[in-house]
């Protein structure tokens, strides 16, 4: 409710939104600020469609990294078919590196924002492994896909055979934020998994879904996939 003392009510309505409402013009054409800020923030968009998670980042969590068969950017923003598909190899590492039949496997992609995993890991990683231990979970050996899509990790679990299966993954930018991330998950993920099988939170960073909350959020959901054997729009919550 705008108080009545307030004798803007555009400015007070722009505090509870990042969207770009009100801007301002002179004449037809808009305001020189705001054209910056747009394309300040679309620069920042493309940076993060375009950039590559750090190693320091895959070191720092012990992350091995395989590709999907998407080749370079071009290829994956093209080809989004090829990101949901390991490349030749890929499946020998995992087999070699991972715990076969965990309760839970963790899988981190850059998606459509590497800078979305720089951005929030740090926050989401380690407590999303202190929830996941606090319900008694055995959790996987965690790795990173270059090149990923959500639907990759149907063939990650037809390798590693988890109980379920967490993807976290650089959501495409938009205008207002570049460092979004989203959460997937399914139970007994494998192919012909339908759409409806999966469960996500979106929006994962500081302005959005708090990191840390919608990590302790993850685990809860996980937690109840596994006790009910299911997920998706299935799950009683």
């Amino acid at each position: 409710m705008i108080p009545k003392s307030n004798r803007d009510p555009l400015e007070t309505l722009k505090r509870f939104t990042p969207a770009r409402i009100g801007v301002g013009r002179t004449g037809t054409r808009p305001l020189t600020k705001d054209v910056l800020s747009f394309r300040t923030d679309h620069a920042a968009a493309v940076d993060s469609v375009y950039g590559s998670v750090s190693e320091d980042i895959l070191s720092e969590f012990n992350l091995f990294s395989v590709n999907t068969r998407a080749e370079s950017k071009e290829h994956y923003l093209k080809r989004p078919d090829q990101g949901r598909l390991l490349a030749d190899g890929a499946k020998k590492e995992i087999l070699k590196n991972c715990v076969p039949q965990p309760d839970v496997q963790v899988v981190v992609s850059d998606g459509l924002s590497a800078k979305a995993i720089e951005e929030n890991m740090s926050d989401v990683y380690p407590a999303l492994i202190d929830s996941l231990e606090s319900y008694g979970l055995r959790i996987g050996t965690s790795f990173f896909v270059k090149g990923g899509r959500v639907a990759c990790m149907d063939e990650i679990g037809e390798i590693i055979k988890p109980k379920a299966l967490v993807l976290l993954i650089g959501e495409r930018p938009g205008l207002v934020s570049a460092e979004s991330m989203s959460a997937y998950m399914c139970y007994e993920p494998s192919k012909g998994k339908k759409e409806s099988d999966r469960m996500v939170i979106s929006n994962i960073h500081k302005r959005g879904t708090p990191p840390i909350e919608a990590a302790a959020h993850i685990g809860t959901m996980i937690d109840k996939m596994i006790k009910q054997q299911t997920s998706g729009v299935h799950l009683i919550v």
